[in-house]
């Protein structure tokens, strides 16, 4: 099995669990951008990122246009990029996406990660200049994936189980419900045919009194409007309340049991949600690899 978070050396966590998991971490940064990598790892993937951002980042420098800032919210729900003013969410980057996190060891103002992006599927690196508190952020963004791994797998994963079953109960409950009215209007419509039959049959300006009409079973048709006035009276009393019928039916309209949603398998749950479980159930499988690099690599990069 492979391991949910992985550093290249073991080191103290910056905060308390608490911090992460109730509150969040704010951190102040510049934006160099996001560019999509071929692969979700590996320190020659961010390195060729991170030189292909400083390198634009240069180009515009020269043109007159600054760098922008952002604020960063990193906490077990992910991390957010955020506009410092305005607080408007420009990324929102789940930690079940993100597989790979690095600081510059020689420039301590540069760090990045590697984030599936959730629409397009792509992974994209995302690259920040941060006033020296580089390793600090990665090692946050770590600490917060450890946390949310061992809540998904201590009592996160109970929840949206529940979620699930739920989900399928409603889903479920909405189907037999359409079915269930689907079948009373045909079985309206079959009454009023009956009804018009007969009615046809009976010989024309006959006005003697007849008993109400039967189908082919010998029985009164149903109907939901006249059902109480058309039951005679007997002793000028009218006979109890028929109990009813919904009351009396322990199963469904095709004589199977009550449907229990803790019992239900894969397939009564909703294509989305299911697909959201299997996507973080394998992004905390591939795990989250903190490492230490070298990003300044020539004299163009070293102008930071």
């Amino acid at each position: 099995m492979n391991r949910a978070f992985s550093r290249k050396k073991d080191k103290t966590w910056m905060h308390t669990p608490e911090a992460l998991s109730k509150h969040y971490i704010p951190y102040n940064a510049k934006f160099l951008g996001s560019t999509e990598v071929e692969q979700p790892k590996g320190t020659e993937v961010v390195r060729d990122a991170v030189r292909k951002l400083k390198f634009a980042r240069h180009i515009k420098k020269s043109e007159g246009q600054k760098i922008p800032k952002v604020e960063l919210q990193i906490s077990i729900y992910g991390v957010k990029i955020l506009e410092p003013k305005t607080k408007e969410v420009q990324h929102n980057c789940q930690l079940h996406r993100i597989s790979f996190c690095a600081d510059d060891k020689t420039d301590k103002r540069i760090f990045t990660f590697i984030c599936k992006d959730s629409e397009s599927n792509k992974h994209l690196c995302y690259v920040f200049d941060s006033e020296k508190c580089a390793e600090e952020i990665t090692l946050t963004i770590g600490q917060a994936f450890d946390l949310a791994y061992r809540k998904f797998l201590e009592s996160g994963g109970k929840d949206v189980e529940t979620r699930k079953q739920i989900a399928g109960l409603q889903k479920r409950i909405q189907d037999l419900e359409t079915e269930n009215m689907e079948l009373k209007n045909k079985v309206q419509d079959l009454e009023n045919q009956l009804r018009i039959t007969q009615v046809s049959a009976s010989p024309a300006g006959s006005v003697t009194p007849k008993s109400p009409s039967t189908d082919i079973f010998d029985m009164i048709p149903f109907s939901a409007l006249s059902h109480q006035s058309s039951i005679p009276t007997r002793n000028g009393t009218q006979p109890p309340p028929v109990p009813s019928r919904s009351t009396e039916i322990k199963r469904d309209l095709f004589g199977a049991e009550p449907f229990d949603p803790f019992n239900c398998g894969a397939g009564d749950f909703p294509p989305d949600i299911q697909s959201k479980l299997d996507e973080m159930q394998e992004g905390f499988k591939m795990g989250l690899t903190l490492e230490g690099t070298v990003f300044c690599l020539d004299p163009l990069d070293s102008r930071c």
